[in-house]
């Protein structure tokens, strides 16, 4: 039986931060926006898409959602300003890149890794509401991470 150093639990619970985040519609012809995200060490992991949940509920969203639709990992080059990140796609399920070249973007401004599930339904894009849907993910996405930036630069957990 071995026995776990003392403040160790504490002190991987200060490294991993989970929430979950509502956005209203920007526009009436667009669902609301759910973002989880999970915040490690250098690392963002995130699962965004859309909720008819009512706000109060938005914990409940990522689980009534699809996590890897379209999913992208990437990691921002250091030493070369202005270079796009390394990234890869995890998973599609459909013919959209847009969660890998988000979460490009994304290692680039932030300089993390950033692990991105976008979880949109396919109608939208048939009505042509996709690019609007997708300027509102990111412009959420966009204002989660600075918050936890924010949290992160303060040191707090």
């Amino acid at each position: 039986m071995t026995s776990e150093p003392q403040g160790s639990t504490s002190a991987i619970r200060d490294r991993i931060h989970v929430d979950t985040r509502y956005f209203a519609p920007t526009e009436p012809a667009l669902p609301a926006i759910a973002v989880q995200t999970t915040r490690l060490v250098n690392t963002y992991m995130l699962w965004v898409g859309t909720t008819d949940v009512e706000p109060e509920q938005v914990g409940e969203a990522a689980l009534q959602g699809c996590f890897a639709k379209d999913w992208a990992c990437a990691m921002p080059v250091r030493d070369l300003p202005g270079t796009p990140a390394a990234a890869t796609p995890l998973y599609r399920s459909s013919s959209s890149e847009a969660a890998l070249s988000m979460a490009q973007r994304l290692a680039r401004r932030f300089k993390k890794q950033i692990f991105l599930s976008i979880d949109m339904p396919p109608s939208l894009g048939s009505l042509g509401q996709e690019g609007k849907l997708l300027l509102a993910i990111e412009r959420a996405v966009v204002d989660t991470l600075k918050a936890h930036e924010a949290v992160v630069d303060n040191g707090a957990a």
